[in-house]
């Protein structure tokens, strides 16, 4: 486990690497991978307004799985670069409840770099999310992927952005976005964005905002659960992705385990 209380440049080694951010301080955390086969799990405790960015060389392979559980709001800004025939995955797991802004930006600089940023939120308070995934050379793979359980209090905003620029043929920008509300007096906004200036490329996007409808929670209810358990088995269809992000058995039980402790209060 590594412990950040100011900002901080770490080169990534092969297999998992646990941080630790835990500071009242604004921090700028940098990360570099040269290696395979690199696994990231970031779990912010305490800070101010988060700066991360992450740098993938070629032929790298990078996830990166940021757990926010702060009991403060959090502002965050990113930059991820993704060089010739490397993957870089990027996932926030939203579970503090407070208030965040993220500005989210990744570039597919050279041929066959693949870039995917996504998020999997619990939503009670204002939730405002920008990305930014950009096609910037040819045979180029850009993924947007979010899910978004929005309860009382709720105000959801994600606007997700694809760009693929002129010359970058061949290349690939698709996303999706989902969101369930379960109270009246939720917001909910969701804005696909394709930006595309060039011919031969395949981009695609799906969006969907959806409210629980009385019927399947009284079926459920009828079955023998409770409202409360009702809404929780329906929450982690939409959340269980953070829990199995990284290819480590004991740290996504430990996930689980704790994704469950915070549906189990709903």
């Amino acid at each position: 486990m590594i412990l950040v209380r100011s900002d901080a440049e770490i080169h990534l080694e092969e297999g998992l690497t646990e941080i630790l951010v835990d500071t009242d301080r604004d921090v700028e955390l940098s990360l570099e991978n040269h290696s395979e086969n690199a696994q990231v799990f970031i779990r912010l405790k305490k800070v101010g307004k988060f700066h991360f960015r992450t740098f993938n060389y070629a032929n790298s392979s990078t996830c990166y799985l940021v757990w926010n559980c702060l009991n403060n709001p959090l502002e965050t800004q990113e930059h991820h670069e993704v060089m010739a025939d490397a993957k870089a995955h990027v996932l926030y797991a939203e579970l503090s409840k407070q208030e965040v802004k993220r500005d989210v930006w990744m570039a597919l600089r050279e041929p066959n770099a693949h870039g995917l940023v996504g998020s999997s939120a619990l939503v009670a308070n204002r939730y405002h999310l920008v990305q930014n995934v950009v096609n910037l050379a040819p045979h180029t793979l850009g993924e947007i992927q979010n899910f978004a359980v929005v309860l009382k209090g709720g105000d959801l905003y994600i606007d997700a952005i694809g760009k693929i620029v002129n010359g970058s043929f061949k290349s690939q920008s698709h996303q999706q976005s989902r969101a369930m509300c379960f109270e009246e007096g939720q917001k909910s906004t969701i804005i696909p964005e394709l930006i595309i200036d060039e011919n031969d490329v395949q981009a695609s996007h799906a969006m969907t905002i959806g409210r629980m409808d009385a019927e399947t929670m009284f079926y459920l209810q009828s079955r023998g659960l409770t409202a409360k358990q009702s809404t929780a088995l329906i929450a982690r269809g939409y959340l269980q992705s953070m829990t199995h992000f990284l290819n480590d058995e004991e740290l996504n039980q430990k996930l689980s385990e704790e994704l469950e402790s915070e549906l189990a209060h709903l």
